[in-house]
């Protein structure tokens, strides 16, 4: 299976087989400004219903909604509630985690998790090969909190998102605050990568991609 960064929380996922599943699609203009989400998908996930993480418009192909717990295309997604603020969502309103497997490989993507993970909710998640985590603080978990969930969920593959760069403006940290001071982290040049099920990587890797629009 494909990872692939279009920019911000959105990801292209596509199986061995093609079927594509896209993450947290966003819209453009003020302060974010990836490019257009022109990419087509047989499924959009969305963990809330933001204007930069649901522009569920933008996909093309008629793909399926996924909101919650559900099966689409052979493929179970299992949505865990949690709040995008430290306060129950009393500032932010809900978030839902999503976990799913596609060729084997195990992935989670916490949307715009705003708060540190209970005991229940780590059990929920189960075991995770490829955790996309947001980093940039403010909106969501900052760099510190983000290291925690990683300690915690101890993912093979640790994918960062939702951080300030030269394409998103937002009041909210870089991805180099997350890097400090850890092990096995790869820059690469490219918005997207591949993983292969029994050929993961022993020890924990932080892969920062490129985004691709």
């Amino acid at each position: 299976m494909k990872v692939k960064w279009l920019g911000h929380s959105a990801f292209v996922i596509t199986s061995d087989t093609g079927t594509r599943i896209i993450t947290d699609p966003y819209d453009t203009g003020g302060e974010l400004n990836y490019g257009d989400i022109k990419e087509s998908a047989d499924i959009v996930v969305t963990s809330h219903d933001h204007h930069d993480h649901n522009n569920v418009a933008a996909v093309r192909g008629n793909p399926a909604v996924v909101r919650g717990t559900t099966k689409v295309k052979g493929i179970n997604f299992r949505g865990i509630p949690t709040y995008h603020d430290e306060v129950a969502g009393k500032e932010r309103g809900n978030n839902t985690i999503f976990c799913f497997e596609v060729d084997g490989v195990k992935v989670c993507h916490l949307g715009d998790l705003g708060h540190p993970l209970n005991e229940k909710q780590a059990a929920e998640m189960g075991e995770i090969d490829i955790l996309i985590i947001p980093v940039g603080g403010f909106y969501t978990i900052d760099a510190a909190t983000a290291s925690q969930i990683c300690d915690q969920l101890k993912p093979r593959v640790i994918i960062p998102m939702h951080y300030r760069n030269k394409k998103c403006t937002f009041p909210i940290s870089g991805v180099d605050e997350f890097l400090q001071g850890k092990k096995n982290v790869s820059r690469l040049d490219t918005s997207e990568v591949e993983f292969k099920s029994g050929k993961l990587p022993a020890d924990t890797q932080i892969i920062v991609l490129q985004p691709a629009l």
